[in-house]
């Protein structure tokens, strides 16, 4: 268990050996978060929520925890996400086990925030992104955060049909499209990049 500050709010993150980033906030979900906005209307999307550190920001910074839907492929991963949001005062988010948005049954997002494991090979964060777009509203958000660049800003681009990036000094990349069109862009256009290094 370790706490974690977040704005004026003191969250306590339990946590276990066997999930990502046991021991402390993983530095990339928190440059995501420093880039992230939230609305008291979001209905919000954790994708592959671990420890369900990104909805319980989410939740201190007043989006309603009935709007708020976690979900992650590990079992273990949502009994403790549901276990920090509870002990921390957030009842009544929906918490749900699967791959991906594959047992995810709400759709119209305004945002769909994911830390995926760019360690491995694209199949995973491809269907975090297409999959994303599908259940985001006209002018909901997508936020993704990696060390790796050009295959996802590639992606994201061709899905969404634009991104705007900000890096971190250590090598961390978030990625913000919004969802323009119904349709996959199927286009290429330049990122706008923002470049946000910290000090």
């Amino acid at each position: 268990m370790y706490i974690f500050e977040y704005k004026d709010t003191k969250l306590k993150i339990n946590t276990s050996e066997g999930l990502f980033s046991p021991n402390g906030a993983d530095k990339g979900t928190v440059f995501m978060l420093e880039h992230t906005t939230f609305e008291k209307e979001d209905i919000l999307l954790d994708l592959g929520c671990g420890t369900g550190i990104v909805s319980l920001c989410a939740a201190a910074d007043g989006v309603l925890p009935e709007n708020i839907t976690l979900t992650d492929i590990d079992p273990e991963a949502v009994r403790i996400a549901r276990i920090n949001m509870e002990e921390n005062g957030y009842e009544g988010a929906e918490f749900v086990c699967g791959s991906a948005l594959s047992e995810v049954k709400t759709t119209g997002f305004t945002k769909i925030l994911s830390n995926p494991p760019y360690h491995t090979d694209f199949a995973v964060a491809k269907e975090f992104i297409t999959k994303g777009f599908n259940r985001l509203k006209i002018g909901g958000k997508l936020y993704m955060v990696t060390k790796r660049k050009d295959w996802y800003k590639n992606k994201i681009i061709s899905v969404f049909g634009g991104v705007k990036i900000y890096e971190s000094e250590d090598g961390y990349f978030v990625f913000e499209a919004e969802k323009r069109s119904m349709e996959f862009s199927g286009k290429k256009h330049v990122a706008k990049k923002g470049s946000n290094k910290r000090r």
